[in-house]
């Protein structure tokens, strides 16, 4: 039986653990909601020596990756994963980015991200399949629940666009690479339709039947540094590479989509009684 060790098993990791238990594999892993602490150095060794594949969703901390350092020299000859982030590709202008594009590490004074990149780069020299991953949403973490909480934004930013990722496609997309003998190399996974976070806000108001917020100025949408950052930086991500190499079509091929199936999960999960509020007219 195959034995897949996470490391870090956030929002993204369980979605990847769910995965891995509907083929019948074991999953061990650690964090807040794994079995094992990331310090307990003797149960991870152990259980990282007994799988056959090891993925880390843990990013860099000081400018540095702590399952490198910690626990890189017990790697060994496992399949290996880790989820990156395409905001190491910076600010391309709107134009579309592939697994090809510079990336942080060649840009002096990068900042924050260029942790980012170094650890994406360490784990491709350690033959790695590194998943490159743009903005991530899924069911109890989308611009539903941030209309829901009046934290949602339309920012007055023309021809700013996102690329994001419903949760179980990037599941998908790891699980492809399980299932295709995928060979070491990063693979951006994006779904088809970059688009501005207003429309994303927009429908995810027409699906809950409430009114958009009004668009604002950056500076006065009340964003956090991190938050900024994004709105600093305008590309479209490509993910041709894992199409072709591993097979993968993200089932939820644009946001509508994407929010359209966290709304019917979030109804399914509230049970026969919950009703879906009806949308506004139009768009």
């Amino acid at each position: 039986m195959a034995h897949l060790f996470i490391i870090g098993l956030g929002y993204s990791a369980q979605a990847i653990r769910a995965a891995a238990r509907r083929r019948g594999w074991r999953v061990t892993a650690t964090g807040r909601a794994g079995e094992l602490a990331f310090d307990n150095e003797v149960a991870v060794r152990a259980a990282m020596a007994a799988a056959s594949h090891v993925l880390s969703s843990v990013p860099p901390a000081d400018r540095a990756d702590p399952v490198l350092e910690r626990y890189g020299d017990a790697l060994g000859q496992h399949w290996l994963g880790y989820l990156s982030s395409t905001g190491i590709y910076g600010d391309a202008g709107g134009a579309w980015v592939d697994e090809s594009a510079p990336t942080l590490v060649q840009r002096p004074g990068a900042g924050r991200r260029i942790a980012r990149a170094q650890a994406d780069a360490a784990w491709l020299a350690r033959g790695a399949r590194v998943f490159r991953l743009p903005g991530i949403y899924g069911p109890g973490r989308s611009a539903l629940d941030r209309v829901r909480a009046g934290r949602a934004h339309r920012v007055d930013a023309p021809g700013q666009v996102f690329s994001r990722i419903h949760v179980e496609d990037l599941a998908a997309g790891v699980a492809a690479a399980w299932d295709s003998a995928a060979p070491p190399g990063a693979y951006n996974l994006a779904d088809d339709l970059p688009a501005s976070q207003n429309f994303v806000i927009e429908e995810a108001c027409r699906l809950l039947g409430r009114e958009p917020p009004p668009l604002v100025r950056l500076e006065d949408a009340g964003l956090s540094p991190m938050a900024c950052d994004f709105y600093a930086e305008n590309r479209r991500v490509a993910s041709g590479k894992a199409r072709r190499v591993l097979g993968w079509v993200p089932r939820h091929r644009d946001y509508r989509a994407g929010l359209a199936a966290c709304l019917a999960a979030e109804l399914a999960t509230a049970g026969p009684a919950a009703s879906a509020p009806r949308a506004r007219a139009g768009q």
